[in-house]
Formats: C-alpha cells, sequence, structure tokens
C-alpha cells in the first residue's frame, strides 16, 4: 500500500513549493521562468494546463505585487547603511557621512556614560564653571571630551565649536572636509543625577578653509582672531545638516540632511542605531505647551497674556495641557511627534533667554522647519538671524506652525 506521502509526491510536480504552516487552500507555484503564481483550489482549471493538478487555478502575480510585500521583521536598515544610501543618492558627500558617523558613535558612548553615571560616580558637580558661568556636572566635561576627540579622529572636521568651550577649536590634522560642527555635547545636565532624559545636538556648516591656521586653544582673542571666530557663526540657513540624540528610556537619534525629518532608535542587541520613523511630519497645531511657568512673573504681559489665554478651557471646555521636562532635548522631541508649542523666552533676568543660538536654536529650528514646524525668536525666524558672537543667546519658541505664529500674533 502506497503511503498519502509517497501517493503526493508521485502527484505533485518539483516546482510545487509547499509550506508546512499553511493548507493546500493556498499554494505558490514557480514556472521555470521564476513567475510567482498564485493557486487556490475548487477551480477547475483548462486541460492545456496539465502539469497542474486537477482542481487547482494558478495567476501570475505581477512583480510590483511581490516588491510591496510587507518587510520581514529582521528586515532592519540602520543608519550606515541609509547614510550611504543618501551618499550614493548624491543627497551627501562621502566626507559628511563619515562626519554623521563619527557623531553617531559619539552619541553611544554618551548613552553608555549616562546610563553608567550613578554607578561610575559620574554624578555631581565638576568644581568647574564654563564659559556661561554655570557650574558645569562632571558628565558635561567627559561628554565634551568624547564628542570632540570623536569629530577629530573622523579627520573631516575643520573647525568645531562647543557649548562647553571658550572658542572654537581648529582641527590641526584634517584629510577632507573641514567641515564646521557645533554642539551641545549634554544638554539638560542638570537632570543627570534624576535620570530623567538629557541629550546632545548638533548642527554642521560647509567647509572653511579660512581660519585653520588662526584659531589656537587660547582663550583671549586678538582681532585677526574674533574675525575668524565670527566667520564661523553663520546663519541657521545655511546648515548642512543637524539633529539630536535623547537618552531616555530609549536612545533615540533624530536627524536631517534637508530632506526631511527621520529617527533612528539604538538596538542593544545590535549596538547600532536603525531607522524607526521616517519623514517626519509634526501636526500643524495641537493642545500642549512647554514654558518654564516659574519664570511667569518676570515675563512682560504680552507673553503672560499668551499664556493666560492657553489656559483658558473656552468653547471648547479643553484647555491646553502644560508639560515641561527641563531638557530642550526632551521637551522638543515630544512637540516634534504631538504638536504644541515649546518656549524659553527673555525674561527680566535674561534679556535674551538663555538657549544658545549656535549650538540650540538653529539646529532645532532647522529640524523643525524641515518636519513642516516653525522656530521663532517671538519676531523673526531663528535660521535667519546672523549671530554676532560665539555664545549668542535667543529667546526660542518652536512648534506646530499655527501655535508659534499665534504666539508671535501676541508678541507683535
Amino acid at each position: 500500500m502506497v503511503s498519502v506521502a509517497a501517493a503526493a509526491a508521485t502527484r505533485t510536480p518539483s516546482h510545487l513549493l509547499f509550506s508546512s504552516s499553511r493548507s493546500l487552500s493556498h499554494l505558490s507555484i514557480f514556472d521555470s521562468n521564476t513567475t510567482l503564481l498564485s493557486c487556490r483550489n475548487n477551480i477547475s482549471l483548462s486541460r492545456s494546463k496539465k502539469h497542474v493538478p486537477p482542481g487547482v487555478r494558478c495567476m501570475a502575480v505581477g512583480t510590483a505585487d511581490a516588491e510591496t510585500k510587507k518587510k520581514g521583521g529582521f528586515e532592519i536598515q540602520t543608519l550606515t547603511n541609509w547614510l550611504l544610501k543618501q551618499e550614493q543618492a548624491g543627497v551627501i558627500d562621502a566626507e559628511l557621512t563619515i562626519v554623521l558617523s563619527s557623531i553617531s558613535m559619539a552619541c553611544k558612548q554618551i548613552a553608555s556614560l549616562v546610563q553608567r553615571a550613578s554607578i561610575a560616580n559620574m554624578t555631581g558637580v565638576q568644581g568647574a564653571v564654563n564659559i556661561q558661568g554655570e557650574d558645569q556636572k562632571k558628565l558635561d566635561v567627559i561628554s565634551n571630551e568624547v564628542f570632540s576627540n570623536c569629530l577629530r579622529s573622523s579627520g573631516r572636521t575643520g573647525i568645531i565649536a562647543s557649548e562647553e568651550e571658550d572658542v572654537p577649536v581648529a582641527v590641526e590634522e584634517s584629510y577632507s572636509g573641514n567641515y564646521i560642527v557645533v554642539f551641545d555635547p549634554l544638554d539638560g545636565s542638570s537632570n543627570i543625577d534624576a535620570a530623567v532624559s538629557t541629550g546632545s545636538i548638533f548642527g554642521i556648516y560647509s567647509p572653511n578653509d579660512e581660519c585653520l591656521a588662526d584659531i589656537g586653544d587660547d582663550a583671549t582673542l586678538d582681532d585677526v582672531k574674533q574675525k575668524c571666530v565670527v566667520s564661523v557663526c553663520q546663519p541657521g540657513s545655511n546648515l548642512l545638516a543637524a539633529g539630536y540624540c535623547m537618552y531616555s528610556s530609549s536612545i533615540i537619534f533624530v536627524l536631517t540632511i534637508g530632506n526631511g525629518v527621520f529617527a533612528f532608535t539604538l538596538d542593544p542587541m545590535y549596538g547600532e542605531f536603525v531607522l524607526t520613523q521616517q519623514s517626519i511630519q509634526i501636526p500643524k497645531s495641537g493642545k500642549i505647551y512647554s514654558f518654564n511657568e516659574g519664570n511667569y512673573q518676570l515675563w512682560d504681559d504680552k507673553l503672560k497674556k499668551y499664556i493666560d489665554d492657553l489656559k483658558d478651557p473656552g468653547p471648547s471646555g479643553k484647555p491646553y495641557s502644560a508639560r515641561y521636562i527641563g531638557s530642550l532635548v526632551g521637551d522638543f522631541h515630544r512637540t516634534l511627534l504631538y504638536g504644541g508649542i515649546y518656549g524659553y523666552p527673555r525674561d527680566k533676568k535674561s534679556k535674551n533667554g538663555k538657549l544658545r543660538l549656535l549650538y540650540e536654536c538653529a539646529p532645532m529650528s532647522f529640524i523643525v522647519e524641515q518636519a513642516g514646524g516653525k522656530g521663532s525668536d517671538g519676531h523673526q525666524r531663528v535660521l535667519d538671524i546672523m549671530p554676532n558672537e560665539i555664545h549668542q543667546r535667543v529667546p526660542l519658541y518652536i512648534g506646530s506652525v499655527e501655535e508659534v505664529e499665534k504666539l508671535e500674533k501676541y508678541l507683535a
């Protein structure tokens, strides 16, 4: 007596592929030209298709349908692969690819340091004061060194400017590229000891060979060096790329190279940033505002009126919700995804606010505009502001277009 399996084998041609997890009601057939065929039972075939079992009909499936199949669970795209594709498409050059890769490496190192801060005794104040007159946390100093070293070792940066440094630093050994990179190595460092989200922010400008030999580590600048410093300062509209890395429950690397905003999440299993969100678009409006209302009494009356109106339930009966982390990266990331507005205004103590134009406001404004949002100082586009000094501060209002424009009307 012939077994059922043997009988099936004698009846079924070798080019029929069966899946053990599926019933015979749906089969995949490949002919000699490897054309994908969709087969279903209970339907008779024409007699000309004698090689197909009775009761099964086959229909050719177009290659387009095959290509639109959903990606498998293990099919991922890393930041490295994504950058290489952008390079192949001519969006960026090889030098910029290397610079961005070195920044991602710095972010991985800082993420590890942040997660191990309390274990490795890296919490608390370093004992020094930065150029802003702020007490430096231990991780501020370490993160700045990590970021600087990664950029130097890339061999593609000419000048690097850090929020923690007095003046920009020229990179002596640059093989090519000579990109200008500005960065805040650890934003929101006051949150470190409480394990609240922090982040790194960066912006990349076109190569500039004019001042490589003039800038040193000397904090006192003569007229020539001061000119050179000013030439490093460029409006945000000149940015080639900008991004941030948020160190929170997930390590998220958000990047724009001028063709939309993309988010990559660090996968601890692979040790790689993996693409998780493409072409992020901020909602046109929102119901969340993020301001430090502890300074309310120090604000001018126009801004107070704006905040008071946000709290008014109005006809809808639903006032805006207040959300404030105290970390620009954390507050901005939430605003980018959910919409609304983030603000750090000027007040009676800080005439120009506290956020730095070069390291924070311009890169974040570039990102939000690429996502369809808006960045303003309350009166003009942040990306149009020409810096007149390295550590210049400006007020910042950033988020959904409708929300920022509403605020500008109040401040006009």
